[in-house]
């Protein structure tokens, strides 16, 4: 599992700070975020936003998206994440949404989990969770290209799914200071 640690530093390094939303980790992520003495000074706030009406609500995820491609897709998590770091005045938003089971949702499976990220100047996107050691592929109805799912029971799956969603940021913003 990746050590919050690491990204409070580079946050802090870099004078930048980050806000979380969050639907099937539940605050999981600010949770493990906060347990690091010092994440007052980067993190601004997080939204829970477990329930789909919520999505729109608190995130601004647009209708259009969540009936469209509904909740656990790219597009819901970069919205996720575009709404959080607006509305915690943050430099970076960070999102997760997903399905952590114990039944599947709306036809996506069990470990089924997107994480979205927005910058500073307002690019985002989203990527499906793949864990090392944490993830198998399945084949979807439709599909033709295996599709990344984290395994495990509920509690793995959102501990696993909350891990690496920070990790996710950490690995970005050192690849943006080699890339400087």
């Amino acid at each position: 599992m990746f050590d919050p640690t690491l990204l409070v530093a580079e946050l802090a390094r870099r004078k930048e700070t980050v806000a979380l939303c969050e639907s099937l980790t539940g605050g999981l992520a600010s949770a493990m975020l906060v347990d690091v003495p010092g994440a007052s000074a980067v993190f601004n706030g997080a939204l829970v936003t477990y329930a789909t009406p919520m999505k729109h609500r608190l995130a601004g995820v647009s209708c259009e998206v969540l009936e469209s491609v509904g909740p656990v897709s790219r597009e819901c998590a970069r919205e996720m994440a575009l709404g959080v770091r607006e509305r915690c005045a943050a430099s970076w938003g960070l999102s997760m949404t997903g399905v952590a089971g114990p039944d599947s949702q709306d036809g996506h499976p069990v470990g089924e989990v997107w994480i979205g990220v927005a910058d500073p100047n307002g690019w985002a996107d989203a990527i499906r969770a793949h864990p090392h050691g944490y993830h198998r592929w399945v084949l979807l109805p439709g599909e033709t290209e295996p599709q990344s799912v984290i395994e495990g029971d509920r509690q793995l799956i959102r501990t696993v799914a909350a891990s690496f969603a920070l990790e996710t940021l950490y690995k970005l913003l050192i690849e943006l200071q080699k890339n400087s």
